[in-house]
């Protein structure tokens, strides 16, 4: 008999949708446009870089704030994009991915009692990371179809327990880009309180339409209270090598390493190198990256104009979301399992990023694939 002594701390959690969806589109043979990944390959370049390092020994842990190299080129981007110093040494810290810093931000600030302030739709690792540490979340709405935080709610929600304010901007599963407004009303918000903000903004090179992503970074009243986190593996093509980091001042910084260190230690020595190598080498590479995923958002849309999806704006991220009310009046998670056993595109139901499940019959297309693969779900989705 399997030992069922330890109660659950996350009695309500299951299986995450991205493995649900992404085990059926195996299952039936799907096109996967569900799982946030892409289906080419990272930079030769950087995979070259990898293998250098690795014959040349550096296969033993690394500093556990980061490799060294790699911190400085992580200082040097953010100054050139953003105007902010951030210290090597004192400010700045390699992750296991993106969602290993959000959680370990959370670990090093939210105690028993504590509230954090999410906005929903809400990307699924957040709240399961504030209730692991004893925290409550509290919900904002993204107001749908344009999925804007309501500023006034904000404030109302804000209390003497308001420990953490969670943001996501390009904002998955959206694809809302933040204004610097929204930015100045985030900072008047938390001005004169002890309230620390995590900038969750691994999407930060693709923001399209001319647009600029507006970083925390970007606002010193709000980098000075903020834990501001950015993902390798979206803007270098490779998330399955789960390498990120994390930006904060000096005292956010200390604490964040104390559960860092305890937590994974440190991150991938030779990948670490090769990326400082490839940002040194090609700093034009992330600059690029607006571009080519916006063409790939059109090209989705224009697979599209013709089927009956009503296809929502994308400013920013590689997901494309699209209601399916003139197809059908079922649930999101039951016609996102219909569509991938039926007709060969698995996608994600809005849905599962409200606490509350609430459907407005809205489902998420990842597009960050090559073109035959779009084309080919364009193709079966243009039938329904």
């Amino acid at each position: 008999m399997a030992f069922a002594g330890v109660p659950s701390r996350l009695p309500q959690v299951g299986t995450t949708i991205f493995t649900v969806m992404s085990r059926l589109a195996a299952e039936h043979g799907a096109i996967n446009l569900s799982q946030g990944f892409p289906d080419f390959s990272p930079p030769p370049r950087l995979v070259e870089r990898v293998a250098h390092h690795m014959a040349a020994g550096s296969n033993q842990y690394a500093p556990m704030a980061g490799a060294l190299p790699l911190r400085e080129a992580i200082a040097q981007k953010a100054e050139r994009l953003y105007g902010a110093r951030y210290d090597v040494d004192g400010e700045i810290t390699v992750t296991a991915g993106a969602t290993q810093a959000i959680y370990t931000a959370v670990a090093a600030c939210v105690r028993p009692g504590d509230e954090v302030i999410v906005f929903a739709p809400v990307y699924d690792s957040y709240v399961p990371a504030i209730e692991l540490n004893g925290g409550k979340a509290v919900c904002a709405t993204l107001r749908f179809p344009g999925y804007r935080p309501d500023w006034d709610e904000v404030r109302a929600l804000v209390g003497p327990k308001t420990r953490m304010i969670v943001i996501n901007t390009p904002h998955n599963p959206s694809g809302a880009v933040w204004s610097a407004s929204d930015m100045e009303m985030l900072a008047r918000v938390t001005r004169d309180t002890g309230i620390v903000v995590l900038a969750d903004e691994v999407y930060e090179h693709m923001v399209f339409d001319g647009a600029r992503h507006e970083s925390v970074c970007r606002t010193p009243s709000l980098a000075e209270r903020s834990f501001v986190v950015s993902s390798f593996g979206k803007t270098y093509h490779m998330t399955g090598w789960k390498i990120a980091y994390c930006l904060a001042p000096r005292a956010l910084t200390a604490e964040f390493r104390k559960a860092h260190q305890f937590i994974v230690f440190c991150v991938n020595h030779p990948a670490q190198l090769a990326l400082a190598d490839f940002m040194r080498e090609e700093p034009g590479f992330a600059a690029g990256l607006a571009g080519f995923y916006e063409q790939k958002r059109d090209f989705l849309r224009a697979e599209l104009a013709a089927s009956r999806f009503e296809l929502l704006p994308c400013a920013g991220t590689y997901f494309q979301l699209a209601r399916y009310a003139a197809i059908s009046d079922e649930p999101d998670q039951a016609f996102a399992e219909r569509l991938t056993r039926e007709h060969g595109v698995a996608t994600i139901p809005a849905s599962v990023f409200y606490p509350t499940a609430e459907d407005h019959r809205v489902v998420r297309f990842c597009f960050a694939k090559s073109d035959e693969t779009l084309a080919a779900a364009g193709r079966r989705l243009r039938e329904l």
